[in-house]
């Protein structure tokens, strides 16, 4: 197996990660049972409206550069997301994943290249394929890992970049799609994961793709708040193996994935989280230079959503507000088509807190999938002389048109009582 040896690789572990809840650092998944015992940890209370995609926080954040730096992907195949606990530290009859985590943290020092370990689901197709690693950007599957082999395997296929014997590594072909559905983790990834992976299913089999596109659930991934969470694993149109990371994903937009991502190599950039191999500053430049090279500071998706203004400072213009409120014919709105909804992120300000223009507030302007409201709005921004004035020279302007309409209103009273 190829591989540079010049690079830097550490691995991440995920001890270091949050209690059940957004748990951003973590980067390791989870499962547990074992393969005679696959008991179902349980349901939970809730649905689309308290944790899917018409939760109230549902597309509320810009997604970009939200993905921490890594170099490497590992996928170890094993059970059923009904299975898996939050932590896999915490599967203590599971030694498979328990070990596999262990000796990757133990040896993060020995890697050259920064690694994460996810659980993806050990069933493919009609296929058990639990102890299976699928790793990435490598595109290479090895079969049947047990727990006698963990120790020999992470030292000569992870931290010398060879193969591992008896095992030879399988090559993977075509796109990889890996959907987490963590449901034990954060309840938002088991309600939106489930929904994308059979929305996945029946698109790749409705075009013909089940030999070219492979979707499978996953356990957590890091960015709970942005659930539906997918990462896609391919070839570029240059023939490079790209991690591309999408968030906010819902399961209309399965298709647009496939058609942009899988066939065209497009990257849907108004869901891209970013990228394996990027900071997350880096993640933010790369979105903003295809941005310029599209045209210019915005990216549409047709959608039937509200539209929701973000400010540079969070705050928020509600729908129908502003310069647009009731005043259609305003050139500075653009009436659309409702089956044409814009959805525009002004990026000027996203990098490294820069302030162009002179601007203390660039706008942002989203379409958000909040729950009703399909008629379509357009958020304007405001004209360039009026962004350069600071708040202070608003308030002093203000005041002194106050203070003249109050000397008016004096000399007017006078007039009349004199």
């Amino acid at each position: 197996m190829a591989s540079n040896r010049d690079e830097q690789l550490t691995f991440i572990n995920s001890s270091i990660s949050s209690s059940v809840g957004e748990g951003d650092s973590s980067q390791i998944g989870s499962a547990s049972g074992s393969f005679q015992n696959e008991g179902f940890l349980g349901g939970f209370d809730g649905g689309d409206d308290d944790f899917g995609f018409s939760r109230s926080e549902f597309r509320q954040s810009l997604v970009v550069g939200t993905v921490k730096y890594y170099e490497r992907h590992v996928f170890l195949c094993y059970k059923k997301p009904q299975v898996w606990p939050p932590r896999i530290e915490a599967a203590e009859f599971d030694r498979l994943p328990r070990l596999l985590s262990a000796a990757l943290a133990s040896r993060k020092s020995d890697m050259k290249r920064q690694t994460r370990l996810t659980i993806c689901e050990g069933h493919d197709g009609t296929e058990t394929s639990n102890g299976d690693v699928l790793i990435f950007p490598d595109m290479i599957r090895y079969r049947r890992l047990t727990h006698f082999d963990v120790d020999t395997f992470v030292e000569e296929v992870l931290v010398k970049d060879g193969e591992w014997l008896p095992g030879s590594p399988e090559p993977l072909r075509g796109s990889y799609i890996f959907v987490c559905a963590h449901g034990a983790r954060d309840k938002r990834c088991g309600v939106c994961g489930p929904a994308l992976v059979s929305r996945f299913k029946d698109e790749i089999e409705l075009r013909g793709h089940q030999s070219k596109v492979s979707v499978r659930p996953c356990s957590h991934i890091g960015g709970h708040k942005y659930a539906g969470n997918v990462i896609v694993f391919g070839s570029n149109n240059q023939g490079k193996v790209t991690g591309h990371w999408y968030g906010y994903v819902m399961p209309d937009d399965v298709p647009t994935l496939l058609e942009q991502h899988i066939e065209k190599g497009v990257i849907v950039d108004w869901l891209w989280r970013g990228q394996m191999g990027l900071s997350e500053e880096d993640q933010m430049k790369a979105q903003e230079q295809r941005v310029l090279e599209n045209g210019g500071g915005s990216m549409e998706r047709n959608i039937q959503d509200t539209t929701v203004a973000v400010h540079a400072d969070g705050s928020k213009v509600a729908p129908g507000g502003g310069c647009c409120q009731g005043n259609g014919s305003s050139a500075c709105c653009g009436n659309s088509d409702p089956s044409e909804n814009a959805v525009d992120f002004n990026l000027g300000s996203m990098l490294s807190g820069e302030k162009r223009n002179g601007s203390k507030n660039h706008q942002i302007s989203i379409n958000v999938g909040n729950k009703g409201g399909s008629t379509p709005h357009k958020v304007c921004t405001m004209p360039t002389w009026l962004e350069t004035w600071e708040s202070e020279d608003v308030y002093a302007a203000l005041a002194l048109i106050g203070a003249a309409v109050s000397v008016a209103v004096a000399y007017n009273c006078y007039r009349q009582l004199g």
